[in-house]
């Protein structure tokens, strides 16, 4: 299994790899890999994670100069494909029509010896990609709901496509579980059950907004106005014992509160509030599990004052109290 993208304009390989293959054995069912590139063209860290049918990569990347660069693989996957940040796209001969990521857009990508051009527009791109074994994926590919059937089609013929022809939006929940997969701290076994668990998760999640919502259909925000709207999101999540007004958070990041409402709903599929409370509670949840804390604390690390408050808060987002999670670990 063997990936190259290279600059033929520039005669520069960035990168040739040899992956494992699907049903390779390691140590523990789990191996992670931690890289660093720094060429003519780009710089950026890149880490990975092999199990047994399930190859995760989070890329970090800073391109010096857009540029266009060509790729080949030898091999047939099932992709995740989570675009949080910068935009990209792609064009191959396997696939009739361009593949344009914008940030906090997904789709799910089915690529057999998959091969073309990918043209980074971006300064700045960061993503996360889950590829999958066809025959692990196959195993989860509902055969209930007609709108499986154009992707079930595609892998029966062996033929390059997208799970749907247009992206959908990045939920508050799928960026905690991305998180999760990244910095979780379990060590061996503990750790690939915890993984597979989490990418079963955020392909459920994948497969249930695909048959449940409507596509998102590009936005109508200015790349600048998108910044502003992810410095904002970056602020929210980085300060979660904080407190702030749509205005204050406006100005912080050079915008007007009229933007940031209408433009974090049609960026990030939600409001403002209602993303920094979901994420309070996901942080939250996590401390909880972890049992280290007093649910006092916890509260106070999510920005509350009031325990009372924060157990309501919590029920509301997850149907019980805190306590009922503190007494169980």
């Amino acid at each position: 299994m063997n990936l190259r993208v290279y600059d033929n304009s520039q005669g520069l390989m960035l990168f040739e790899k040899h992956y494992p293959d699907w049903f390779a054995s390691f140590k523990d069912g789990i191996e992670v890999k931690q890289s660093t590139m720094n060429s003519a063209l780009a710089k950026g860290d890149t880490m990975e994670i092999f199990l047994e049918g399930i190859h995760i990569t989070f890329g970090d990347t800073f391109f010096k100069k857009p540029i266009v660069v060509e790729f080949e693989s030898n091999f047939e996957t099932i992709e995740m494909h989570f675009a949080l940040k910068g935009s990209n796209l792609a064009r191959t001969s396997n696939i009739s029509s361009d593949i344009a990521f914008k940030a906090n857009q997904h789709n799910i990508l089915y690529g057999n010896r998959i091969s073309g051009k990918m043209d980074w527009s971006s300064e700045y791109f960061e993503t996360c990609e889950i590829n999958i074994a066809p025959v692990f994926f196959e195993k989860f590919l509902p055969d209930t709901h007609g709108v499986f059937d154009h992707f079930r089609n595609l892998l029966s013929k062996g033929q390059s496509g997208l799970f749907s022809e247009s992206h959908r939006i990045i939920t508050p929940d799928m960026y905690d579980i991305i998180h999760q997969i990244k910095y979780c701290q379990r060590k061996g076994t503990f750790k690939r059950m915890f993984i597979e668990s989490k990418v079963l998760e955020l392909l459920l999640l994948q497969l249930e907004q695909f048959s449940s919502d409507t596509p998102s259909l590009g936005y109508s925000l200015r790349k600048a106005d998108i910044d502003k709207l992810h410095a904002v999101r970056d602020y929210i999540t980085s300060h979660l014992d904080s407190s702030a007004t749509l205005l204050e958070l406006a100005h912080r990041v050079g915008t007007n509160d009229f933007l940031l409402k209408k433009g974090f709903k049609e960026l990030f599929g939600t409001t403002v509030f209602g993303y920094w409370n979901d994420v309070k509670m996901q942080k939250a949840n996590r401390l909880l599990n972890q049992g280290d804390y007093s649910i006092a604390e916890i509260a106070h690390m999510v920005g509350y004052s009031n325990a009372r408050h924060f157990s309501t808060a919590f029920k509301r987002k997850y149907g019980i109290v805190p306590s009922q999670i503190k007494n169980r670990v």
